[in-house]
């Protein structure tokens, strides 16, 4: 199953990826470590060797990391100091990184699908109904995969191949000329 590709985005061979957002978000949150630091984010950890310690780090590896979270603008750090100790920072979602939630939900729930039950749940604490990340439109819609369609949005010079013209194939009942 797959996306059909309409307008002039189809046959796939003549575009390349220009600027994808799966790629700008990869780029940010793109390995092992970074996604489970941003799900112990969630889960309330905020102090360096907790992050650490529970994804199974070294401190390097979660130095290198949570400081890329925090250039990316998915974590903020934020000064405290113990009694007698000196100033430290942990670490706090961000708006942007609190976006990022549904990728995760998505992830735990693809996981739990594929790879086997979670010792844990996300229940919705206003019924207690398992909470579920589905494609919808934005009528509210649930929609399958087969009922999507790949639409350009830009105009084909930014994505065509260097010496090669767009010329659309084929075109959804659903695109616009």
């Amino acid at each position: 199953m797959h996306l059909p590709l309409t307008g002039w985005l189809n046959p796939r061979a003549q575009w390349d990826a220009i600027d994808c957002p799966v790629d700008r978000a990869v780029e940010l949150v793109g390995n092992r470590s970074a996604f489970l630091l941003m799900r112990e984010a969630f889960y309330g950890t905020t102090r360096f060797n907790d992050f650490a310690v529970r994804v199974g780090i070294s401190e390097s590896v979660a130095s290198t990391r949570l400081n890329s979270l925090v250039d990316a603008g998915l974590l903020e750090r934020r000064p405290y100091r113990d009694p007698g100790e000196r100033t430290r920072h942990d670490y706090h979602l961000t708006e942007m990184g609190a976006d990022f939630f549904p990728v995760l939900a998505a992830l735990m729930q693809w996981g739990e699908r594929r790879r086997g039950p979670s010792p844990m749940s996300l229940p919705h604490r206003g019924c207690g109904a398992a909470v579920r990340t589905e494609p919808h439109c934005s009528e509210g819609h649930h929609v399958a995969v087969s009922d999507i369609d790949l639409v350009p949005d830009v105009p084909m010079d930014s994505l065509v191949r260097q010496g090669e013209s767009a010329q659309p194939t084929t075109t959804s009942p659903h695109s616009t000329p």
